[in-house]
């Protein structure tokens, strides 16, 4: 008995392994800042939908948006559809001020109501300044309230050399951001998958069919795999666009920003996203072998499933994927209680020695710990076997 008492003693003192955390490792800047012959625009970069940097050209100095500020304005539309805070079937009433607006608009009358849907459809597909600000009223109270809240988002996100003026792009001192912030803003908009089916369209109506739209972005009608984003104009912002598109699995995000005109915009914007399909590709991230359940001391379960953290793919240069190497790391034992999601394990992936990714492995479940009955009770019967065993 004494014996069976020092091996409950050692299951009740024994700690769960405790994993390093780890972020996937940066791209040299030499690796990231390849040549590209034939960018016009004065700013530009060429971002993958995970963050990564394939390509950048002046990106950091901050220029009027003209229109792409409304990928801002439709983020904040897209997160209040998905909090619950509005939906896509309720009525928008224009103000005065709204139905004022100059520019690309589909001529909102004072007192008109349309639907959100129709509206954020006329913003995404036609640029409709004066629907950006009938949202933008319908979500804040006033315009200002809601440019309040696109800056404020503009901070959370990393945009450093953003500031808003407006909701729509229309010109206003100190309405200044930059290709990267554009990315960055991009990036976070396609995170809500719905979007794309606004800016994808490439004729649609509103107003029961009596109001076509068309969409600013030629590019969805030319060009393989466009999925969106937003165009953008004004004499002192220039050409503008920030155009995604995806190919086998690789979403990417092309900026560009103060082109001469239209068709040297759409140019950089192909030149660019080309570039990214032709050098680099999506890689899933797999173990490349089973990932067994982990045992659990003091648990109502002896295991404990365990599962690779969900990540985007890889974005990885094509000549290094045959190149990939995977270490899987697993605990021994894990200490209950466990919870969901608990770090069980590491997934690390190497190229040619150099690590380029660490992938956590979690729990798949949570598993309760055993109550002090249970304990006892397993202590009994493992005695029971132990002298079961001694009599054989």
């Amino acid at each position: 008995m004494k014996k069976c008492g020092k091996k409950v003693l050692a299951m009740i003192l024994c700690l769960g392994m405790v994993w390093g955390g780890g972020k996937a490792a940066q791209v040299p800047e030499e690796e990231q800042l390849q040549p590209l012959a034939g960018i016009q625009a004065p700013s530009a970069i060429l971002m993958s939908e995970d963050g990564t940097v394939l390509y950048e050209k002046d990106a950091d100095t901050p220029r009027e948006p003209a229109s792409v500020t409304k990928v801002m304005t439709m983020l904040l539309v897209m997160e209040a559809l998905e909090n619950g805070q509005i939906t896509l079937d309720e009525m928008v009433t224009t103000s005065a001020y709204a139905a004022s607006m100059g520019g690309s608009q589909i001529y909102l009358k004072e007192n008109e109501q349309m639907t959100v849907d129709e509206m954020l459809k006329s913003v995404a597909v036609a640029s409709a300044n004066d629907c950006a600000v009938a949202l933008a009223e319908h979500l804040a109270g006033t315009e200002e309230a809601f440019v309040a809240r696109m800056n404020e988002r503009a901070a959370q996100l990393g945009m450093e050399n953003t500031h808003f003026q407006n909701c729509n792009g229309l010109p206003a001192d100190g309405h200044v951001t930059t290709a990267r912030d554009i990315a960055m803003m991009s990036r976070q908009l396609m995170g809500h998958e719905k979007i794309f089916e606004y800016t994808r369209i490439w004729t649609d109506w509103v107003r029961n069919g009596t109001f076509g739209l068309t969409n600013t972005n030629k590019m969805i009608n030319t060009y393989q795999g466009m999925t969106g984003l937003k165009t953008g104009y004004t004499t002192g912002a220039g050409y503008c666009l920030s155009a995604t598109a995806e190919r086998e699995g690789l979403s990417l995000i092309a900026v560009v920003m103060g082109a001469a005109d239209s068709q040297s915009r759409n140019a950089d914007a192909a030149a660019l996203l080309n570039y990214g399909f032709a050098g680099y590709q999506a890689v899933p991230i797999t173990a490349d072998q089973p990932i067994m359940p982990v045992p659990v001391l003091l648990g109502k379960q002896e295991y404990v499933l365990c599962q690779l953290e969900e990540r985007p793919p890889l974005v990885l240069k094509k000549e290094l994927v045959p190149t990939l190497e995977k270490e899987l790391a697993m605990a021994p034992s894990l200490s209950a209680p466990v919870k969901e999601g608990a770090r069980a394990g590491l997934l690390t992936i190497r190229s040619q020695g150099e690590e380029i990714a660490r992938i956590p492995v979690v729990t798949a479940e949570k598993v309760e710990k055993k109550s002090p009955g249970g304990l006892f009770l397993e202590l009994f019967k493992r005695c029971a076997m132990e002298r079961e065993e001694g009599r054989m």
